[in-house]
């Protein structure tokens, strides 16, 4: 008989840590389901090598934030090619070798062979995961463990690399339709920016010498020039205001206070609020409901949740749901109390809840707002084209008109002369 430790969740969803005597793990982790438990992680008490991630020069190991960081489309080719390999029938420790051998990215290639490494001195897949953080989130993690404890560990890795990839081409969209009008506003900055240092300083200076004596300047082009003797004194200090408030910006972002006012305030902006909140819905749902087909537990799944959603306003809904089915209350009437969800998706939840179907439900959720994502991103940007067009333009327009104001002036003084 061995000794294994184990984590698992009883059926209140709360975690449970002790040591179960058992033949082999298969033993252990039945045992633990016949005490109505799910596993988490079984190891053998005896010791295992651990390795955790860190590249070195020269002996000496690089602190994290100097690494190369895995992207997600690494991961997500990553998670495909180890689903198709294990889903194949292929041994799981030949699997990371092979992805091993064939990975480029050397902090990737790195944790694989520590994983591997992990899972020869007996820890479990999911154990050898948890050693890279950076990399393998708690969705990535406790997707593992729940398909090791099914034995389906193929399934969960298949369910993770749809996620991903589902998950890639939303965040996709979204970038595409946030990407154009920043790069528009970019260059009409940097063109009025270009005029008002260089183009009207000159105009003002051949004005003065052409209209002494005269009535003085146009109010439009004198608005223009002061403004742009304003830009050019100020622009040293403008630069530093500007890189001061991003700053503190980004640092109050940080904030528990400050990122809920921001996410709050984002969720709340015309068009693209909603673009953003549907693309949150999709994701959450999306993530809720392949955790539960996986076989995590519910509470555990929107801890998950909670904690992947990427906006504040969306994570502390998640957080009054999860607190509201840990009392034996269902999913709808929290949701329907945070005003963050829509009707269709508080009435979807209710009917996959009554039906016993939720997890294919919210599957069903996450696909339907995917689709209006990708809507939304087609709508606004052909909105937002035409809108940009025509600011760069007025921009533009009204300095060109101002600086030939006063040559009309000088033309119709001299023909009246």
């Amino acid at each position: 008989m061995q000794r294994f430790n184990y984590v698992a969740m009883d059926s209140q969803g709360k975690e449970q840590k002790g040591v179960v005597e058992a033949k082999d793990q298969n033993e252990a982790i039945a045992l633990l389901r016949q005490n109505n438990l799910f596993p988490q992680s079984v190891t053998a008490v005896a010791g295992r090598k651990k390795v955790q991630l860190g590249a070195s020069v020269g002996g000496f190991k690089l602190p994290a934030i100097f690494q190369r960081r895995v992207k997600a489309k690494e991961l997500m080719v990553l998670t495909r090619q180890l689903a198709t390999l294990v889903d194949s029938g292929l041994p799981l420790m030949r699997g990371l070798r092979i992805l091993m051998k064939q990975t480029k990215n050397k902090t990737l290639n790195e944790a694989l062979g520590g994983m591997g490494t992990a899972v020869e001195g007996g820890s479990t897949f999911s154990e050898a995961l948890s050693q890279y953080p950076r990399i393998f989130d708690h969705l990535y993690v406790n997707m593992a463990k729940a398909g090791e404890a099914g034995g389906v560990l193929e399934q969960s890795l298949n369910r993770l690399a749809e996620f991903l990839e589902k998950a890639e081409k939303i965040k996709n969209k979204v970038k595409s339709a946030m990407t154009y009008p920043v790069v528009v506003l970019f260059v009409a900055f940097g063109i009025t920016g270009f005029l008002m240092v260089k183009v009207i300083p000159q105009f003002e200076k051949v004005f003065a010498d052409l209209m002494q004596g005269s009535k003085g300047m146009p109010a439009l082009t004198q608005f223009v020039m002061d403004f742009s003797k304003g830009f050019s004194t100020n622009l040293p200090f403008m630069v530093i205001g500007i890189v001061a408030i991003v700053v503190v910006s980004r640092l109050w972002y940080k904030t528990k206070t400050g990122k809920l006012i921001v996410d709050r305030f984002t969720l709340m902006l015309p068009g693209m609020g909603q673009l953003l909140l549907k693309a949150s819905i999709a994701r959450s749902t999306r993530t809720l409901g392949t955790l539960m087909q996986s076989g995590v537990p519910v509470l555990q799944a929107l801890d998950i949740v909670r904690d992947t959603s990427g906006n504040a306003v969306i994570a502390r809904a998640y957080q009054s749901i999860h607190d509201s089915v840990k009392e034996g209350e269902s999913m709808t009437p929290p949701m329907e109390r945070s005003k963050v969800f829509p009707a269709m998706v508080i009435s979807m939840v209710d009917v996959g809840e009554e039906t016993g179907a939720l997890p294919n439900m919210l599957e069903r959720i996450a696909n339907t707002y995917d689709d209006e994502v990708d809507n939304a991103v087609d709508g606004l940007t052909s909105i937002i084209e035409p809108v940009m067009i025509v600011v760069l333009a007025l921009i533009v327009g009204t300095i060109v008109v101002a600086m030939f104001m006063p040559l009309t002036t000088i033309i119709s003084g001299m023909s009246g002369g």
